[in-house]
């Protein structure tokens, strides 16, 4: 789990993320503001999460930029937890905000396995 909280660390500083965990399932928040679900594409891939998302935000005709310090274009790649899947996983934008729940993978019960002589 260390990578995954390091790769979170390792977002852009605009960029704000939570990770949360219960028995069934992990939870990631990120706020990206100005972003939308249409603007925002989510994907699991080989035991990671790849999130890419942009603010569209329009300036008016009579204005143009001096200076930007609000874009944003997000292009991460988190590493997931071995015991984290895909399967019943959903993700939702709210007013800029992604949540993204990720099912653990169920253990697999306890099987005794028989031992035989050769």
């Amino acid at each position: 789990m260390s990578k995954l909280r390091e790769a979170l660390r390792d977002l852009p500083e605009p960029v704000f993320a939570d990770l949360l965990e219960s028995d069934d399932a992990y939870l990631l928040v990120v706020d990206l503001p100005g972003a939308s679900a249409e603007t925002t594409d989510v994907r699991l891939e080989r035991g990671r999460l790849h999130i890419e998302a942009r603010r569209e935000k329009a300036a008016d005709a009579d204005f143009s930029y001096v200076e930007e310090d609000r874009p944003l274009f997000l292009d991460a790649e988190i590493p997931l937890p071995p015991d984290a899947t895909h399967e019943e996983s959903f993700a939702e934008m709210d007013r800029g905000v992604l949540t993204v729940r990720l099912p653990k993978r169920a253990a697999a019960p306890e099987h005794t396995i028989p031992v035989s002589d050769a």
